[in-house]
């Protein structure tokens, strides 16, 4: 089984349960762990998977409590950095149909330095870029460039996911989608939602938007459809596999488990050639991983939602 490392962003949210969409009327949050790359973590390490977590948090309380969950769930940390910089935080607001308004107070995410000594541990390994905050600036830009350029020296399986945050990229659309197109080119799976398919490509028909996506470079495409399922596209075939059917109450890391799940799959395989050209295997794949991202909406809070491997079997 290779190993997993996920790049990026560990912060708190600060959530608001059933207090309307709008957080200008919510009055009350629950401190919870988040951070895309850290949920994907969480998410391969429940079911049972090797994680590392590849980021930054402040040295403060809030830090240490992030560590610390990261840790209970078996996620390695060893390569986790602290800064003076105060750990970040984001306000999350779900209505009662369990969708989300966001507002981030960015801290020590941004503080991440690259290490070099990482670089020996890609080979053979699987490397997943999907910080929501990776390309804002900072050390962690950098670091996630350079991170990038390694995985691609040692022949590492490399996974993508723009976790496009519209309030964080407002008027500055372009930019994104220049700086996500050469993680797109060399991605070996790349995992979008409905928006960013369309915002990414400048298609409306995913059928045209895969074929974008083929042609720039990422061999193994799923587009996340919610209720409707996941678009799974590869050069040789493309479907829609249908989900589970569950009453949602929060959306909040329903994506870092469906990619978590796929992740830990494909890390049991040892081709990915062979998984390429066996629509039957990926499209197991692609349902388990449905069914995954399905379970953790029926709870608040993303990690402490992610499924293990016996809820997942049953």
């Amino acid at each position: 089984m290779k190993k997993v490392f996920c790049i990026g962003e560990l912060l708190i949210d600060f959530v608001a349960e059933n207090q309307g969409k709008n957080l200008s009327v919510a009055k009350e949050f629950t401190k919870k762990a988040g951070g895309a790359p850290a949920n994907v973590a969480c998410a391969i390490s429940k079911l049972e998977g090797k994680s590392v977590f590849v980021g930054c948090v402040g040295d403060d309380p809030f830090g240490d409590f992030l560590l610390n969950i990261l840790e209970e769930n078996k996620v390695d940390t060893s390569m986790a950095q602290k800064s003076e910089v105060f750990t970040t935080l984001a306000f999350v607001s779900i209505d009662e149909d369990g969708e989300r308004d966001f507002v981030f107070s960015r801290g020590a995410d941004k503080e991440l330095k690259y290490d070099s000594s990482l670089k020996k541990d890609f080979k053979n390994n699987m490397v997943h870029f999907g910080a929501a905050t990776a390309m804002l600036g900072g050390n962690l830009e950098e670091a996630y460039s350079r991170y990038f350029f390694d995985a691609l020296t040692k022949d590492s399986f490399i996974s993508f996911d723009p976790n496009y945050r519209e309030d964080l990229w407002k008027n500055k659309e372009e930019a994104f989608i220049k700086k996500c197109m050469p993680f797109i080119q060399k991605s070996h799976l790349g995992k979008f939602s409905l928006e960013e398919a369309r915002l990414l490509t400048g298609k409306r028909e995913m059928d045209e938007a895969c074929a974008f996506l083929h042609d720039t470079g990422v061999a193994i495409i799923v587009v996340t459809l919610g209720k409707e399922g996941t678009l799974l596209s590869t050069k040789h075939f493309r479907k829609t596999i249908p989900s589970i059917e569950v009453t949602p109450v929060d959306t909040t890391g329903a994506g870092d488990a469906f990619i978590g799940c796929m992740l830990k799959q494909i890390s049991e395989h040892d081709s990915l050639e062979t998984l390429l050209e066996s629509e039957e295997e990926l499209t197991q794949i692609v349902s388990k991983a449905n069914k995954a991202g399905a379970i953790t909406t029926t709870n608040f809070g993303a990690i402490e939602s992610l499924p293990t491997q016996k809820q997942l079997d049953f």
